[in-house]
C-alpha cells in the first residue's frame, strides 16, 4: 500500500500543486502534488487521509492478532479468545468452501416452511433477531422527546439496494445500478442451485416488492429531519395504522413482549407494507424473505459467494477493482466482539498521554465555542443563553470505555464462522432488548476504541473520539500545533457544530427534541442554512451528479463549525506559544494547509456517484472548499477578492456558528 509522508512539521510541502491559486481552489492547491502521484490500490474505492490511517490501524490490529493466534488456546469467554478464534474462523476458507451454502439450510427450511401469515411474521421476527433483513427494521433507541427512556424504533426497510431512488429514478446511473442488481440477484441464485426459471421469477417479484417498499419510503432528505420522522404509537394504534401485521406477536418474539408504546419512523411505509401484505401471495413473500436471506449471508459463505457479493457490492455499486485480501476481511469479522478487540488496541497502541492531550485540548475548543456563540450577530440574548445551556451540558468520550460491555456466554468457536455470526448478532440484540425498562447507560459507546471516526449523539448531547482517530494527519506530538488544530481541532469543532447543525439545534441540553429557539432566531439560523443549501447544490460530485445540498446540509454547517472553532482555538494558543514561520509559511497559512490534507482522497467513479445520492457527507474537494469560501479569515491570509473563484460576496456568504 502506498503510504503518506508527514513532512517535517506535519504536511509535506510536495503535496502542493503551485500550477493552481489557492484563492481559486484551495483543496487542489494543498493536495494537487500528492493527488497527482498517489494511486487507489485496487481493493479500495477511495485512498486518502481516512482510509490511509484506517488502514494503518488494520496493521497495528493485524500485529495484535498475529501474537495471539501464535497460542492455540485460550479461556473461554476473554478477549483474547474470542478475537483469536474469530479470526480463525472466518479465515479458515477450506472449511467454509467445503459447507457451501449448506449453513443456510435451517433458515431456508424455515421460509420454505411458511404455510400462513402467521408463519410469515414469525420468519420475519426470526431474521430480525439475526440480523437479516426484510420488510422493516427495529431498533432500540432513546425517545427523542424524553431522553430519560428507551424506546422500540421501527423503520422503514426491505430494500436490497442503497436507496429507494435506485427503483424509481431513471437516470444512467440509477438503470445502470438497477441492471447490475438484478445481475447479481441471478447470479447468487444460480450458486444456490435454484433452477433457471425459478432465478427468472425471483428476480421480477424481488424486483416488484422492493420497487413497491421504495415508492413507499421516505426520501433520504426527509430521514434527517429528526420532528419528521417521530411518531409515537401505542401498539393499538399500531395495529389500526398497519392491521395485517401482528404486532404484538411480532414483539413478542423479538424479545419486545412489555412495551406498551413504539416510535415508528415512517408511519406512511408501514400503512403501505400493511395493504402489501393483502395484495402479494404468500409464495412470493416466501420468495422475497429467501433472497434476502441469501445476499445478506453471502459474503459469511463459501468463496463463490463471497466474489460475488463483492463483485455488485464492491465493484458496481464502489468500483473497488478486487477483493480486500483474507486478513483484512477476517480483521472486519472480529468486529462482532469491537469492544474486545478494542480493550486490546487501547492497552497496545493508545497512551495515556494521548488522553490527557485531548482532553486539554477539546476544553479550549469549548472554551472558544461559548465565546463565538456570545459574539453571534444574529442571535438574540435568550437563544445564546440556552445555547450556552447546551454547550455547558455537553459531555466528552475520549479514547475508550470506562466500563466495556463484556461478552459473558457468547459462543465463539474456531470452527464455525456462520455460527459465530449468527450467535453474536442474537446475542447483540437481546443485549439491545434488555435495555427497554431500563435506566440510560450513559457510559455506552457506538464506537469501537480502533474506529478511525468520531460523533455526536443528540440525545445524549455527547461528542465521542475514538482511540484510533487521535492519529496523523488529526493528531500527533510532533507536529506542529497548527496542522493539530486543524485536523483533531476541527474534527472537535465538527462533532460539537453537530449539537448546532439543523438537526442537532432541535435537541435541548438533555437530550430532548425541544425547540429553545426565539421564532426571530430560527428564521435567522434557517436563512443563513439555506444559503449552505443553495452553495452546495452547485458542486459536482461526479460526471453528471451534483451534490444534495439538503441531503449534505447538517454535515456542510458541522464543517464550517469545525473550521471555524479549531481556527480561533489555535488563535488562542499562539497567543501563549508566540508566532513562528516554518518554511516560509504563516501560522495560518499551515493552519489551512494542515484542514485541506485532512479530507484529500482520491476515489472511484462508481463510489463517488453512489455517494451523491446515498451520503450526508459532501465530497473531500467540496469539504474544504465549502467552508473555506465561507471563512473571512482565509480571504485575509491568501488575499481572497472579486475575481477569484472562491470569493463569495457579502449577501452569500454563510457565516452560521
Amino acid at each position: 500500500m502506498q503510504k503518506d509522508s508527514k513532512g517535517a512539521w506535519g504536511f509535506n510541502l510536495k503535496a502542493i500543486d503551485k500550477n493552481v491559486r489557492p484563492q481559486d481552489d484551495f483543496y487542489q492547491y494543498a493536495n494537487g502534488g500528492w493527488l497527482k502521484t498517489a494511486k487507489i490500490p485496487k481493493d479500495e474505492s477511495r485512498w486518502g487521509s481516512f482510509t490511509i490511517l484506517r488502514y494503518d490501524t488494520e496493521e497495528q490490529l493485524q500485529t495484535l492478532i498475529n501474537k495471539l493466534l501464535k497460542k492455540k488456546k485460550y479461556p473461554k469467554g476473554t478477549p483474547e479468545q474470542m478475537v483469536s478464534d474469530i479470526y480463525r474462523s472466518a479465515s479458515d476458507m477450506a472449511a467454509r468452501n467445503k459447507l457451501g451454502i449448506k449453513p443456510l439450510s435451517p433458515l431456508r427450511a424455515m421460509v420454505e416452511a411458511i404455510a400462513s401469515l402467521e408463519d410469515l411474521f414469525m420468519t420475519v421476527a426470526r431474521f430480525h433477531v439475526l440480523g437479516i433483513s426484510g420488510l422493516w427494521g427495529a431498533m432500540i433507541d432513546q425517545d427523542s422527546k424524553d431522553s430519560t427512556k428507551y424506546m422500540l424504533h421501527l423503520w422503514q426497510g426491505g430494500l436490497g439496494l442503497p436507496d429507494r431512488e435506485y427503483y424509481l429514478g431513471d437516470t444512467p446511473e440509477y438503470k445502470r445500478v438497477r441492471g447490475a442488481y438484478e445481475e447479481h440477484i441471478k447470479k447468487l441464485l444460480k450458486l444456490a442451485k435454484l433452477s433457471a426459471a425459478q432465478i427468472e421469477r425471483t428476480v421480477e417479484i424481488v424486483m416488484k416488492i422492493e420497487t413497491v417498499l421504495a415508492q413507499a419510503s421516505m426520501r433520504k432528505e426527509d430521514t434527517r429531519d429528526a420532528q419528521k420522522v417521530y411518531h409515537k404509537y401505542s401498539i393499538r394504534q399500531l395495529s389500526r395504522l398497519a392491521p395485517n401485521v401482528p404486532w404484538r406477536r411480532y414483539f413478542a418474539l423479538t424479545g419486545a413482549k412489555s412495551i406498551n408504546t413504539t416510535i415508528v419512523g415512517q408511519p406512511d411505509f408501514f400503512k403501505a407494507v400493511s395493504k402489501l401484505i393483502d395484495s402479494i401471495p404468500l409464495e412470493e413473500w416466501k420468495i422475497y424473505l429467501e433472497w434476502h436471506l441469501i445476499n445478506d449471508a453471502a459474503s459469511l459463505l463459501s468463496e463463490p459467494f463471497v466474489k460475488e457479493n463483492f463483485n455488485f457490492f464492491g465493484t458496481a455499486l464502489s468500483g473497488t477493482k478486487k477483493m480486500k485480501p483474507m486478513w483484512r476481511r477476517a480483521l472486519a469479522a472480529v468486529g462482532v466482539v469491537g469492544e474486545a478487540l478494542g480493550q486490546l488496541y487501547v492497552q497496545a497502541y493508545f497512551p495515556q498521554a494521548a488522553k490527557k492531550a485531548m482532553d486539554t485540548l477539546v476544553s479550549d475548543l469549548f472554551t472558544v465555542y461559548e465565546s463565538r456563540i456570545n459574539k453571534l450577530d444574529w442571535m438574540g440574548a435568550a437563544t445564546k443563553r440556552k445555547a450556552t445551556q447546551k454547550l455547558r451540558l455537553m459531555r466528552r468520550k475520549i479514547g475508550y470505555p470506562t466500563k466495556l460491555k463484556g461478552y459473558r456466554g457468547l459462543v465463539i468457536v474456531p470452527g464455525d464462522f456462520f455460527g459465530n455470526i449468527l450467535r453474536s448478532s442474537e446475542y447483540e440484540h437481546a443485549r439491545e432488548m434488555r435495555k427497554l425498562g431500563r435506566p440510560i447507560d450513559r457510559t455506552e459507546w457506538h464506537m469501537n476504541p480502533h474506529t478511525v471516526n468520531a460523533y455526536f449523539s443528540p440525545n445524549m448531547n455527547e461528542i465521542v473520539f475514538p482511540a484510533a482517530i487521535l492519529q496523523w494527519p488529526f493528531f500527533d506530538f510532533t507536529a506542529d500545533d497548527a496542522v493539530n488544530y486543524a485536523g483533531i481541532g476541527s474534527v472537535i469543532g465538527h462533532e460539537m457544530t453537530h449539537g448546532f447543525d439543523d438537526q442537532g439545534a432541535k435537541f435541548d441540553g438533555k437530550g430532548n427534541m425541544k425547540s429553545w429557539w426565539t421564532k426571530k432566531d430560527e428564521a435567522q439560523f434557517k436563512k443563513k442554512a439555506q444559503i449552505l443549501v443553495e452553495q452546495y447544490n452547485q458542486y459536482e460530485a461526479a460526471s453528471g451528479v451534483n451534490v444534495n445540498g439538503q441531503l449534505t446540509l447538517g454535515e456542510n454547517i458541522a464543517d464550517l463549525g469545525g473550521l471555524a472553532i479549531a481556527f480561533d482555538a489555535y488563535q488562542k494558543r499562539l497567543q501563549k506559544t508566540g508566532r513562528k514561520v516554518i518554511d516560509g509559511l504563516s501560522p495560518e497559512e499551515r493552519f489551512f494547509l494542515g484542514f485541506a490534507q485532512m479530507e484529500r482522497e482520491l476515489a472511484r467513479k462508481e463510489i463517488l456517484k453512489t455517494l451523491a445520492l446515498v451520503d450526508p457527507h459532501s465530497p473531500a474537494p467540496a469539504r474544504i472548499n465549502g467552508p473555506l469560501a465561507n471563512f473571512l479569515p482565509f480571504y485575509e491570509v491568501f488575499k481572497v477578492t472579486k475575481k477569484d473563484k472562491l470569493y463569495r460576496g457579502p449577501k452569500k456568504l454563510a457565516q452560521v456558528w
